[in-house]
């Protein structure tokens, strides 16, 4: 889970790296059984989906269309509460 001081540092990488409205891609991976807590994270918007060779864990590539450095904060805040997630 990051901390306050890592989602400052992202603000800041966001801010210099691209220009509001931008294209964000998300990329995580989860316990298989926790795909559906990702996809409520992004209505309405196809997540491309990748299982394991066992099926135990799913990777998750998500392009979408942000206002603002701020947004992805939001949704990487969000994500951080799914049990078992990592990001990419």
């Amino acid at each position: 889970m990051l901390k306050d001081d890592d989602f400052i540092k992202l603000k800041s990488l966001l801010e210099s790296e691209h220009q509001w409205p931008s294209e964000y891609h998300f990329k995580f991976i989860v316990p298989s059984e926790s795909v559906p807590q990702v996809e409520a994270l992004f209505p309405n918007i196809d997540c491309q989906k990748k299982n394991s060779q066992k099926g135990k864990y799913t990777s998750l590539t998500i392009s979408i269309v942000l206002d603002s450095a701020d947004h992805v904060i939001a949704i990487y805040q969000k994500a951080s509460t799914i049990k078992g997630l990592l990001s990419l």
